[in-house]
């Protein structure tokens, strides 16, 4: 071969080669699920009284679920809505690459899989006990905008965020939870 030409392929195969994505799976059981580590938005819950009267007590959150502080403290800005990663392990000195590590043990999930799945349910409680707007939705979700929003529910759900909201809501749900 001539100098210069070395990246070039003897034959007619391509010299881009598709991108191979890694394929793992935990072989031991994961120790949470995405139910385990949800922290709920929301503050107070609706009770009624045997006259019927409406009151509000506070909901019990569990803001440490994991007990590795670290996690923990992942989890908590997910459900404040603050997911920029490269933020978060900067603040603790770690490696998205450790960070990621770290929710695929405990998880068995890849980072950006639980991220996902945690804003999606995040929105979903916020669509459906709520009067929230799409666009703060997607604000205190941690998707952004609500051209994200939109744009996830049409690619997950087939559906946009008003139609989400009808096809979540039952009756009563509506003011059930104050944030």
């Amino acid at each position: 071969m001539r100098k210069g030409n070395a990246w070039k392929h003897r034959n007619d195969r391509s010299w881009r080669t598709p991108r191979m994505v890694e394929k793992r799976e935990l072989l031991s059981k994961p120790q949470f699920t995405l139910d385990d580590l949800y922290i709920t938005p929301f503050t107070r819950r609706a009770r009624y009284d045997e006259d019927g009267r409406k009151h509000y007590v506070a909901v019990e959150r569990n803001m440490s679920p994991t007990g590795i502080h670290v996690m923990d403290d992942y989890l908590r800005c997910l459900a404040a809505g603050r997911s920029n990663a490269g933020d978060f392990v900067a603040r603790h000195g770690l490696t998205t690459g450790e960070l990621a590590a770290l929710i695929f043990i405990l998880t068995g999930m890849k980072a950006m899989r639980f991220r996902l799945l945690y804003q999606a349910r995040l929105a979903d409680d916020l669509l459906r006990y709520t009067s929230l707007s799409p666009a703060e939705v997607a604000r205190r979700s941690g998707i952004g905008s609500a051209i994200n929003l939109y744009q996830s529910l049409r690619r997950d759900c087939n559906m946009s965020a008003t139609e989400r909201r009808q096809a979540l809501r039952q009756e009563g749900d509506e003011g059930r939870f104050v944030l």
